[in-house]
């Protein structure tokens, strides 16, 4: 297998955890300096396997039901690109699918940085109230 191919294997995995939402399993495939941002969100996102955890936690276990939808994967040398959807479900009934774009640089078999790139509109309206003021209560 080539650098790419094993990056990508990779990021199949990475996104395999991530749809069961094991976020502690997640959390393992990144670098102790990892960096984690949605690019569309005020902050910086969050750095290292903890932070990282934490932030995923934030936003997606308090969903009903999360779905996470493969879509087409690119590979060169250390970065691996995805475009997929994810389906978010809320208890109250609300539901969103958001299209992404991911971007995943790897170092020595271990994410130093992911990107995410997706509206903020797409999710904030379709979100429940509730939710919004769980995520920014988290943030402060």
């Amino acid at each position: 297998m080539t650098q790419a191919e094993d990056n990508k294997e990779l990021i199949k995995n990475f996104w395999a955890t991530l749809g069961r939402r094991d976020f502690a399993a997640v959390a393992a495939f990144f670098a102790p300096d990892g960096h984690y941002t949605d690019v569309p969100a005020p902050e910086e996102g969050a750095r290292g396997p903890a932070a990282i955890e934490a932030r995923l936690r934030l936003g997606l276990e308090p969903l009903e039901r999360y779905v996470l939808n493969d879509g087409p994967m690119t590979a060169e040398g250390d970065m691996v690109i995805t475009e997929h959807t994810e389906d978010w479900y809320w208890s109250s009934g609300e539901h969103v699918t958001l299209p992404f774009v991911s971007v995943h640089e790897i170092r020595d078999g271990l994410v130093i940085r992911w990107w995410d790139y997706w509206d903020l509109g797409t999710l904030m309206n379709a979100a429940p109230a509730s939710w919004v003021e769980h995520i920014m209560v988290g943030y402060q």
